[in-house]
């Protein structure tokens, strides 16, 4: 944006979600400050642009949050409604690069372009540019694509940076061998915390929430929505704090069977038991 006055001397600009001022007399014109002079801390146009930025970066989080929710979810995406926002800065960064499916499963691309007449280009794994025209596209969640890795190593041959996880996402495929009345993975439990808030508050810093005693995970799998949970604690207690197991639940609040939970709902499961596990304390010392 264009630098605007503010007090006698002065101009502000809002550049990489910060105020900047610079002076516009004497031997510093033109000059952009280090700091915002104190004679405009309070100028009612510094305050504008300081609650602009604030809006910029809280949309700009939005939209991630919302091209995460698509990924996760595999739900088809109007393909209009993506070159509507694609002109938004914040929309377009979040979605750039972005793997993206059209009617053919297997022919995935990475999203680099939408045109006003609604069509996304897209570059495929033979590196050529091509359009997409379908009324609506997914953006697979990782643990659905059959050749990750061949897309990975593609990815990283175009130096493709997203927004979003998504290929680089960490993912967990569900064994074959599950008994049958099976409902809950202990393979992360056991983390150990000094307090349940410890706990608590790495769970809400990594995105999920809390519910009761809980971490949760929701999931939109298969057309079958699913609540991960992992056990963090009851909500009041104050000593030591250890992971529980991970289970899923249904829309209901019933146990699903390991067997019946679907390949999306189980990796982000287990991402959200992983993510828990690993910041617990870990003894150092020779009783570690």
């Amino acid at each position: 944006m264009g630098w605007l006055t503010a007090g006698e001397g002065y101009e502000i600009a809002l550049m990489e979600g910060r105020v900047t001022a610079r002076a516009v007399t004497g031997r510093a014109a033109g000059r952009q400050l280090k700091t915002i002079p104190k004679a405009l801390r309070d100028h009612p146009e510094v305050d504008r642009l300081r609650r602009l930025a604030e809006w910029l970066e809280r949309h700009e989080a939005a939209c991630v949050a919302q091209v995460d929710a698509w990924m996760v979810s595999s739900l088809p995406v109007p393909t209009a409604l993506l070159a509507g926002v694609w002109p938004d800065e914040a929309w377009q960064g979040a979605l750039r690069d972005v793997a993206v499916v059209g009617d053919d499963p297997d022919e995935v691309g990475f999203l680099r372009d939408a045109t006003t007449t609604g069509e996304l280009r897209v570059v495929n794994l033979d590196g050529e540019t091509v359009r997409l025209t379908a009324p609506t596209v997914t953006l697979p969640h990782p643990v659905l694509l059959p050749d990750l890795d061949d897309v990975r190593e593609f990815a990283a041959e175009l130096g493709i940076v997203q927004r979003v996880e998504q290929i680089h996402r960490a993912t967990w495929h569900k064994p074959q061998d599950l008994a049958a009345t099976a409902t809950e993975v202990r393979d992360f439990a056991g983390g150990s915390y000094p307090n349940r808030f410890r706990l608590a508050a790495r769970a809400t810093g990594l995105g999920y929430r809390i519910s009761g005693g809980y971490a949760t995970c929701p999931v939109r799998d298969a057309g079958r929505s699913l609540e991960a949970a992992v056990w963090i604690g009851e909500p009041y207690w104050d000593g030591d704090s250890t992971t529980g197991a991970l289970t899923w639940q249904d829309e209901n609040g019933r146990a699903v069977r390991l067997r019946e939970v679907g390949p999306v709902a189980w990796s982000e499961g287990m991402r959200m038991a992983a993510a828990l596990y690993a910041g617990r304390t870990i003894e150092e010392g020779g009783n570690a």
